[in-house]
């Protein structure tokens, strides 16, 4: 299984995390199977982008954006080239080094847990 690795974040991940996850997962689940409380305001249907991240290492083994998740992305806070929505991108058979962002467009974020 590909490994991610999570860097830290003030937040919602402030040690970093490294952990493997299943091929054909997204990594806003990956990320939530690990008690890492990624933002997914619209539960993960692409209507939204609190789940952004960026795919520091590993993103050409990945699936291209869809021209629906490129339209929400527009819509980001920090939107750079390697950025993707978690809910959309698919683990596939490369090791990932993951960013989330310091902000998102939410103004008030409801704790998950």
């Amino acid at each position: 299984m590909p490994k991610i690795t999570v860097k830290p974040h003030a937040e919602i991940c402030p040690e970093g995390k490294e952990f493997e996850a299943p091929t054909g997962t997204s990594i806003c689940d990956a990320l939530l199977s690990q008690h890492i409380h990624i933002e997914h305001a619209c539960e993960k249907s692409c209507a939204c982008t609190t789940c952004h991240v960026y795919i520091r290492a590993g993103i050409d083994s990945m699936d291209e954006a869809t021209e629906l998740e490129e339209d929400y992305l527009d819509k980001a806070w920090g939107v750079e080239p390697d950025s993707r929505l978690s809910c959309q991108a698919i683990v596939e058979d490369e090791d990932l080094t993951i960013e989330i962002p310091k902000y998102t467009i939410n103004m008030v974020s409801e704790a998950q847990h």
